[in-house]
């Protein structure tokens, strides 16, 4: 039996590092020493106001846990040990971990989209994830790195997986004008990736300066303020036409009808936000045949996303501001959740050692 400090979450603004038991890894499972966890908006939520995704009275399906649990989803770190039926992993394997649980059997499992699994859940919401020393996870969340691949942008894997997704499931082709309103680290990861894959103009809205300077260097053509006159720039920056795509990644009513104002007609709005409840404009939507269409998490992306980080045709590490040692992780998550500030990702680095 191994022990671990670990950031757990008892309730909203209830944040504790603890000694935690971590039992050795079962069958098709593995131990990480973890390196970096990143800090995710939804960890936040949970901390400000949750819960919202973390169980609470009945454990989650797969992961049999319920709160108390060990935050963190967007982890890397090392293969430490091994449970029986592990046969591609060898300890020393440098892993990303892909955290959506899968139970392999509903429809959507059997039809390879395992992200709509009807068992839905990540490790470090719906189970124990990854702001600890050590982590068990399933074999099948470990993603292999090349040697020498920085374990810290490894961390930064999770998001760029839920932008690769996002464009996955929408109709972008080379060649199109694109729109991403808001520029978080997925928005920014999203820029980065069209521009990546061809995107002939690509315009990132956002409020903060800060992240319309990083979406510039990343790729976008043209950075906006909401406060600006964004119609007007995007019908200029498109020949008065509107982009072909249109990524909304805040998830208000603000930024949906601001992205559906930059689309052309025959167009299509992705929604990667996360938002209960949107007015759609039907009869507005039905005249222009425009389209909407939604994405959730990811799958079979880190590969790819790997290959292009090894090749250096993507950069993660442009997105980390900020981090901070395991130690420190309680206080500094409560304080990022009441202000998140200006940063753009902050990790954790998975050692109870202060880092200097």
């Amino acid at each position: 039996m191994t022990t671990a400090g670990a950031v757990r979450w008892h309730a909203a603004g209830d944040l504790r590092l603890e000694t935690v038991d971590i039992s050795p890894p079962g069958d098709g499972e593995v131990l990480l020493a973890v390196a970096y966890c990143g800090v995710c908006g939804s960890d936040l939520h949970e901390i400000a106001d949750g819960p919202h995704a973390i169980p609470v009275s009945t454990p989650h399906a797969l992961s049999g846990t319920m709160a108390p649990i060990t935050l963190g989803h967007e982890f890397s770190g090392t293969v430490v040990a091994v449970g029986t039926g592990v046969d591609a992993l060898p300890l020393g394997t440098r892993v990303a971990v892909e955290p959506n649980y899968r139970c392999g059997t509903c429809t959507a499992c059997r039809e390879g989209r395992y992200e709509v699994c009807a068992a839905f859940g990540f490790a470090g919401l719906m189970g124990d994830g990854g702001m600890a020393e050590y982590a068990v996870v399933p074999e099948y969340m470990a993603r292999p790195l090349p040697d020498g691949f920085d374990l810290a942008a490894a961390a930064v894997l999770e998001p760029a997986a839920v932008a690769l997704h996002g464009i996955r499931r929408s109709t972008f082709a080379a060649g199109q004008a694109v729109l991403v309103v808001g520029l978080g680290p997925v928005g920014l990861l999203v820029c980065a990736l069209l521009r990546e894959k061809g995107a002939a103009v690509v315009i990132g809205i956002d409020p903060r300066p800060a992240r319309r300077e990083l979406a510039a260097k990343l790729g976008a053509s043209v950075v906006l303020s909401p406060d600006d006159d964004a119609a007007g720039a995007v019908g200029q920056a498109t020949d008065g036409v509107g982009v072909h795509v249109a990524f909304e990644v805040v998830g208000s009513q603000q930024t949906f009808d601001l992205a559906l104002a930059g689309l052309r007609t025959g167009g299509e709005l992705l929604l990667l936000g996360l938002v209960d409840e949107l007015v759609v404009p039907a009869f507005r939507l039905l005249n222009k045949e425009q389209t909407i269409t939604t994405s959730v998490g990811y799958r079979d992306c880190h590969d790819e996303l790997i290959a292009m980080c090894a090749d250096g045709r993507l950069d993660l590490s442009a997105l980390v501001t900020g981090v901070v040692g395991l130690d420190e992780g309680p206080d500094a998550l409560v304080r990022m959740a009441s202000d998140p500030g200006e940063g753009i990702k902050t990790l954790i680095h998975c050692e109870r050692v202060k880092r200097p």
